[in-house]
């Protein structure tokens, strides 16, 4: 090896970024020659910007896509391949050691003691097993709590910055507009609307450094809203991993939701009412099994439709959250639910409709059914994804998307609104864990 290991970054726009600035920067004998992308649609052929990298970097680093790894490693003589992007199977983390390795390098994973910043405020951090699990209604339930607490709550979400990333280096969003400013993508305004509607500001960019800053500018208590199955960027008070009982097995098969669920002091056990009683079970067992000190909560999902009784009888088209259904793997969401319990006559299928990248997405993810993922990453696909519902000519609409994908789109064909919020079964109070979490941060933070 030679005396400066020569490395690629393989991520999807978000956890590669945060790794770049936090491990490599400060260990400038690994030097990055490129990131690859994945995952996310017209995020390659971009560069992650000099100056975040580092003062050793005299040129952007290159972003390529992830297929374009065999070569790269051959034609630059990588020593180390770091995996940095979440949600892969076990399997499917090994398969691509496998290809780094037979091309000649090494292959790596970087744990939290190496990228997890250190908060002057107490950290509460909410992460999962896998995409879809059920965090976000559990995040803003509980920065709903700590405002009503009287607590200045900075709620940190988990990167997205699609766009020019030296524009996104730090973002805040407390208004609509601030969505339209930072031209948002559809996924990020799935999660940042909610808390913009609950008129509290969430902050979210490339430099996480400088993003907690800002967030602790305003806050006494930063709140970590994770993306994926990723772990936090920040060092936790208080972790609380998200599992989902209508996936059992999960929990213990995907990178890194395992090690969430390992880590975690509270695991959450999501959507049980309407799981088996088995597989619940199951769930629990492989909990227990793997981390016996945590505190566990059964929970599930409270679903509503706005206008009440709007589904009963009609045929509808369910447009669910994206990431859920397409590299989460679920083959439905809240907005399917919702369709069944609210007396749908018929689910349209909108495969036969897709048009351009919307077409690609469901050859892509051969799982998917009758539903109708909220992709948007680009104009382009936002116009692909509005011609695909018009084609569909459901007699309603029926919008799972957390952002109400359908008035993005500016769709005129009649559209029912589905919410969902967390509702908890048993265990122990999850407010009180976290008001309890917070005391003891206070006292060790003083």
């Amino acid at each position: 090896m030679s005396q400066t290991l020569r490395c690629i970054v393989m991520g999807a726009a978000g956890r590669d970024f945060h790794d770049v600035q936090t491990f490599f920067r400060t260990h400038p004998g690994f030097r990055v020659l490129a990131i690859t992308a994945a995952q996310i649609p017209f995020i390659d052929e971009r560069a992650f910007p000099r100056e975040l990298a580092g003062p050793s970097y005299e040129a952007d680093i290159p972003i390529v896509d992830e297929s374009e790894l065999p070569r790269l490693v051959k034609e630059h003589a990588i020593d180390f391949v770091f995996l940095s992007y979440s949600d892969l199977s076990h399997v499917e983390v090994m398969h691509k050691a496998a290809i780094a390795e037979a091309a000649g390098a090494s292959f790596a994973l970087l744990g939290p003691r190496h990228t997890q910043l250190a908060s002057r405020l107490p950290v509460i951090a909410v992460t999962a097993s896998r995409t879809g699990a059920g965090k976000s209604p559990i995040t803003q339930f509980l920065a709903a709590h700590l405002r009503a607490r009287g607590r200045r709550v900075g709620v940190l979400r988990h990167p997205m910055p699609y766009g020019d990333l030296r524009a996104q280096v730090v973002q805040r969003f407390a208004t609509p507009d601030d969505l339209e400013r930072h031209r948002c993508t559809i996924e990020e305004r799935e999660e940042y609307a909610p808390y913009v509607a609950m008129g509290m500001p969430i902050f979210a960019g490339v430099d996480y450094a400088r993003v907690l800053a800002a967030a602790e500018a305003e806050a006494d208590v930063i709140l970590w809203d994770g993306g994926n199955n990723d772990t936090p960027f920040l060092r936790p008070d208080l972790w609380i991993t998200v599992v989902d009982a209508l996936r059992p097995g999960h929990e213990l098969a995907y990178h890194p939701g395992e090690t969430n669920l390992r880590a975690a002091h509270v695991i959450v056990i999501s959507k049980v009412a309407r799981a088996r009683p088995e597989d619940v079970a199951t769930v629990e067992a492989n909990v227990h099994a793997a981390n016996p000190a945590a505190r566990v909560i059964h929970a599930d999902l409270r679903v509503r439709v706005e206008p009440d009784g709007a589904i009963e009888g009609k045929r509808v088209l369910v447009v669910e959250d994206g990431p859920t259904v397409t590299h989460g793997g679920m083959a439905f969401g809240a907005g399917t639910v919702a369709a069944r319990e609210g007396g749908a006559r018929a689910l349209v299928d909108p495969r036969p409709f897709a048009v351009g990248t919307i077409a690609q997405a469901f050859g892509r993810y051969a799982h998917l059914g009758a539903v109708l993922p909220a992709l948007g990453y680009s104009e382009a696909q936002r116009r692909e994804l509005a011609e695909t519902i018009e084609r569909a000519a459901p007699e309603l609409v029926v919008d799972g998307s957390p952002a109400g994908v359908v008035d993005m789109l500016g769709i005129t064909l009649p559209c029912a609104r589905v919410r969902y919020t967390l509702a908890q079964v048993s265990g122990p109070k999850l407010e009180a864990l976290v008001d309890e979490a917070l005391s003891g941060a206070a006292t060790r933070k003083e």
